[in-house]
Formats: structure tokens, sequence, C-alpha cells
């Protein structure tokens, strides 16, 4: 019988050999959520057998990782702002990075506003609309999320539920859902016209670049962004003001290299106070704006 130590270690070894990120890490989290238990027993366990019936599960999710496919995918779950999300191949597994984009949204954002009204433009999975619903939610906040995809709305809407975070979706692609019936018999719901904050992670990878294999099981139209990558940015802040009330705040989540045309794309439209904020590895990726103050 082969003991948590054996597995661990051949495990570790097996994913090595098949290049995949944090090779160790992931055996640990295969390990424990097989076991039903955390990282944390494994250590306490190293010398205890594991079933057989466990064995075989660890074998397919270790072939399944070995390929490439996300550890998230197989947990079913993932990390984020110190709560669990639901994660699979709907919608864009979040990205550390994502983290930081919220606490500088939080930190940026004026507790004094009142009856206030955010925006999760591109919302994927929900993470960042539905951990600013539970972070804010003594501000009580209107919270909409919005996304072209109705199979990431549906992720969304699972995640807000099992968190017990009070939010909005809306199957949209950009504002498309803001626009006002033509028929009289239409009876949609509409969002709120305007926002006190909008934070967008939107596509923004170049159509022809090549991506690892893990991010191939992210779906296409949460990554791509047109032929440079700027594609739906574009389109986004040419839209977005109507949607802004006076001196609202704006934050995107942008690739490596994009931070300084998304600033002058934001001047151009006619945001004040255009600014670049770098993630924790001094990278410019978050632009960030106000909406013009009426004189």
């Amino acid at each position: 019988m082969k003991t948590v130590r054996d597995i661990l270690d051949s495990g570790t070894a097996y994913l090595e050999a098949h290049g995949a990120d944090g090779a160790r890490s992931s055996m640990q989290a295969l390990i424990a959520h097989v076991m039903g238990t955390n990282r944390t027993w494994i250590y306490l366990h190293l010398d205890d057998a594991v079933p057989e019936e466990k064995l075989v599960q660890l074998r397919e999710l270790l072939r399944e990782r070995g390929r490439g496919v996300p550890l998230q995918h197989l947990l079913g779950s993932v990390e984020f702002f110190r709560r669990t999300f639901r994660a699979d191949s709907r919608a864009l597994i979040p990205r550390p990075e994502t983290e930081e984009l919220v606490e500088l949204a939080l930190r940026l954002f004026p507790r004094s506003v009142p009856n206030p009204r955010f925006l999760d433009m591109g919302c994927g999975s929900g993470v960042i609309g539905v951990t600013l619903a539970l972070e804010l939610q003594a501000m009580k906040p209107d919270v909409v999320l919005a996304d072209i995809s109705p199979a990431a709305i549906s992720l969304a809407l699972e995640n807000a539920t099992s968190l017990g975070a009070r939010v909005r979706t809306f199957c949209s692609d950009l504002f498309t859902a803001w626009e006002n019936p033509t028929d009289e018999e239409d009876t949609r719901i509409l969002p709120p016209s305007t926002f006190h904050l909008i934070v967008a992670n939107l596509p923004y990878i170049p159509e022809h670049e090549r991506l690892q294999t893990e991010v191939t099981y992210d779906p296409s139209t949460a990554l791509f962004g047109g032929e440079d990558g700027m594609e739906i940015i574009r389109r986004f802040l040419s839209q977005a003001g109507p949607h802004m009330e006076p001196g609202a705040c704006m934050l995107l989540e942008v690739g490596h290299d994009q931070g300084e045309r998304v600033i002058e794309l934001m001047r151009q439209a006619g945001f004040d106070n255009a600014t670049l904020h770098s993630d924790l590895n001094g990278v410019p990726r978050f632009p960030a704006c106000v909406a013009p103050r009426n004189e």
C-alpha cells in the first residue's frame, strides 16, 4: 500500500517531468482535494496508507494536470481575496493581479458616496463584483455584473449565491444591455443607467499571441482583444462615459505593455486624472481615471 509520502513524491516527479507549474504545490492540492482535507493534514500523515479508491482518483487527476489542465479546473475552485470561488471552463481563471485590482478599487473608492452603484464589466466568474459587494456590503451597494458570455454569467451567479453576495447580472456585449427597448412589448429590465465605480478586466491578449497550455483552457472570448489586444478596450472606453456619474472612478486591468496606450485613450475620451498604477511586480497594469465633474 502506498503512503501519502510516496504519492506526494512520485506525483511531484511526474508533474515536473511534464513541465507543470508548481509541481509540488499542485500535488499537495490534489491530495488534499481527494482526501477531503487540507495541506496541513498531509504533513501530519505522511506515513499513512492511501486507500486504493483514492489512488485511482489521484492517478486520473494527475494525468489531467500533466496534460496541462489548470489545477483550478481539477479542484473546481479558486481562492480569491480570502474566499473560495467556483472555477471551471465557463470563465477565465482569475489571476493574482486581479486581486490587486480589487485592492486598488477598495483603496480609491470614497466611502462617503451614498447609495453607490458598482459595475463589474466583463465579469467572468464574478470575482471582482462579488468581492466588492461583500467587502463594501455595509454601504449597501447596487452591484451589477455584465458579460457577453451566458456561461460566464451562470458561473458568476453561482458564486454570488454560494457566497451570499447581493448582485444583479446582465448578459451584455459591453453596454448593449443598456439599450432602450424599441418594442412596446419588450419588458426587459435595464441596468442602472450610471455608476459610481466601474471596474473592468476585459480581454486584452493580441489575437495571434501564443499562449501557455494552461491558458488555452480559458474561453477564447475572455482572452483575445483583437489584432493588438486593444480592440475591446477601445470600444469600452468610447462607450463608458455616459454610464458614469460625475466624479465616478474607473479602473482597468490591461496587458503588461498596454498601460500607457490605455491612459492616452482615457484622456482622449475626456476622462480626468488618468493615472497608471503598477502591480506588485512593478508592471504598469492598472489604468485608472475619473469621470468629469459637472461645472
